[in-house]
């Protein structure tokens, strides 16, 4: 991987005319999308929209995919997902994915990357265990748990808490309210707009329209594999037919 190419003012992750399949299904057509840096994009849309698998297809995660990826301002559509992670593009799945064997600490020392900066020099907020558990307060009263005798809201701070330790630019983050408490999804919300504060770009798949709104600037709507609505976080509120029409709502 060459070395980031970005300017300030530059997008952190921009794709381009993606398309993905899963098998002979043909099932993103042409998404387009921009995440900038210390931005919170979400990414809306009903069950079965394409939103995951638009998440998957940046993450390099389908063998299947067309279309134009750059992040950090070189361009990731051909690599495998192990070389875009490494890059400090993190990845959240929707299924957590944690090692059910391991540690919490153990899970942490999975997602173990070295320091990184910014184009301008500046450093990328560093992560460390003990920076984590002050986020997620509840991992750091059971650090020698195993992840499988953690409850579902815990196993999802500890997936977020790995892909932390990946000192990422960027986070893919799937569907982080779906599931769990809301105590859960109120704590997640504070560690979006935390991570947002420190500049860390966000793509945000997402159902839950009042959570997405606490959070997000701005909404890409999808809608049988397209993009059918984008704009400021704050004006869907006012366009009722495309709630209605896409989100159900």
């Amino acid at each position: 991987m060459s070395e980031v190419q970005t300017t300030p003012s530059s997008p952190l992750l921009q794709v381009e005319g993606l398309n993905a399949w899963y098998g002979a299904a043909h099932i993103l057509h042409g998404v387009s999308l921009q995440v900038g840096r210390g931005e919170v994009v979400a990414l809306m849309g009903r069950n079965g929209a394409g939103k995951s698998t638009t998440l998957k297809s940046i993450a390099g995660l389908l063998e299947r995919r067309k279309g134009k990826v750059l992040f950090m301002g070189n361009a990731i559509q051909g690599k495998a997902s192990h070389q875009i992670a490494r890059a400090g593009l993190g990845y959240v799945p929707e299924d957590r994915r944690i090692f059910t064997e391991l540690t919490v600490m153990e899970n942490l020392e999975v997602g173990r990357q070295k320091a990184r900066l910014w184009p301008d020099g500046s450093p990328v907020p560093h992560w460390t265990p003990e920076k984590l558990f002050a986020l997620f307060p509840n991992l750091g009263e059971m650090p020698q748990r195993p992840g499988g005798q953690m409850s579902g809201g815990e196993q999802q701070m500890l997936s977020v808490a790995r892909t932390l330790m990946g000192q990422p630019y960027v986070v893919l983050l799937d569907e982080p309210s779906e599931g769990v408490a809301p105590l859960i999804v109120e704590q997640m919300a504070r560690t979006i707009l935390a991570l947002k504060a420190q500049g860390i770009g966000i793509l945000l798949s997402e159902q839950n329209l009042p959570f997405a709104q606490v959070v997000a600037d701005r909404v890409y709507v999808l809608e049988k594999g397209q993009i059918v609505h984008s704009g400021p976080m704050a004006e869907l509120a006012g366009h009722a037919q495309v709630r209605q029409q896409y989100l159900g709502l």
